[in-house]
């Protein structure tokens, strides 16, 4: 792919572009903490005077990530997504109110990209190793197929239950935990009245307020060179998340193997090397690049193009970035 560096200016950016630094109270300064959680590089920064202050509240923040990795990561058999996975099947099963959300959350946005998000994709998805670079056997990965529908997993809001209408069915919220992981971390910065700060899990970015009268700047990285970076974003309250075929792969016969896979075939999507999306909440913004993905250049742009206040930013097969309506590129370099 030819080497590419844009600065994509959005409309609310340019108004900040204007503003003088502004005069900061003594001792106030930027506070950071960086952490291995749910299997990603955890960063959150903010700005705080006083640095006891500064250190409890990146605590909290760090905390309420590894609540939630407790929660919902299907790697630990005593989370509660666990614990509903090996139930599920069996019949109804009480969760709590926060799993519910974001079990229907997940099954809005199945409705709305016609099924290319689906929590049920780790029907098969489990059972590929990227690290040994290996497959599901032909057989398994048949009956795992069959598996993958988000309507296997029924709703009941009434008595806030769930359950498995096959025994094959697993779920896996890796597409939508880690932007909703996001949200409650910046939540809580909200709730301690902090009015600027960025929460990163991994490719889930979520910005409040602006960077000291400037725009915080994010960058998509080049999905084909090590450290470089395709896009270049200033930002400033908002969320944006990147999907890329570069997380975990492996490749075999000249095929690349990666986890993003397309719930329709089991088999990893092919027509983009990664999405980026930007929009007010990272739940929201984790499924929809998830779900552009394995839509498609064509076919996701024409669905973001319908969702107002959500861009997208798609780096194409080709090495071509494409992006939504309402983005303009202003400045490019090679």
């Amino acid at each position: 792919m030819k080497p590419v560096c844009l600065a994509v200016y959005l409309a609310a950016c340019l108004v900040v572009s204007v503003l003088l630094l502004m005069a900061a109270p003594a001792g106030a300064q930027w506070r950071e903490d960086t952490q291995g959680i749910m299997g990603t590089r955890v960063h959150a920064e903010l700005w705080e005077e006083d640095p006891a202050r500064g250190s409890q509240l990146l605590a909290m923040v760090m905390a309420e990530m590894r609540r939630i990795e407790a929660a919902f990561s299907p790697y630990l058999e005593s989370s509660e997504l666990s614990v509903l996975n090996r139930k599920a099947p069996h019949g109804w099963v009480a969760v709590s109110g926060e799993l519910f959300d974001l079990l229907e959350k997940s099954r809005s946005v199945s409705e709305l990209t016609g099924g290319a998000f689906d929590v049920t994709y780790a029907s098969v998805g489990r059972y590929y190793d990227y690290r040994a670079g290996e497959r599901p056997p032909d057989a398994l990965f048949k009956q795992a197929l069959e598996a993958i529908d988000y309507r296997y997993v029924e709703l009941d809001p009434a008595h806030q239950r769930v359950r498995y209408t096959r025994p094959e069915v697993y779920v896996d919220l890796g597409g939508i935990a880690k932007g909703h992981a996001v949200d409650r971390a910046i939540e809580v910065l909200l709730d301690a009245g902090v009015s600027q700060a960025s929460v990163s899990a991994g490719g889930d970015s979520r910005i409040v307020g602006d960077r000291r009268g400037e725009p915080w700047n994010v960058g998509v990285r080049d999905p084909r060179r090590d450290g470089a970076m395709a896009v270049m974003l200033p930002l400033l309250d908002t969320a944006v998340s990147t999907s890329g075929d570069y997380e975990r792969y492996f490749e075999a016969d000249g095929i690349r193997y990666h986890h993003i896979l397309d719930p329709a075939t089991g088999d990893s999507a092919r027509n983009a090397w990664s999405v980026t999306i930007l929009g007010p909440e990272t739940t929201l913004t984790d499924a929809l690049s998830t779900s552009v993905f394995v839509l498609g250049p064509e076919k996701g742009i024409a669905l973001i193009d319908t969702l107002p206040g959500i861009d997208a930013i798609v780096i194409d097969a080709q090495g071509t970035l494409r992006y939504s309506a309402d983005l303009a590129p202003l400045t490019a370099s090679p």
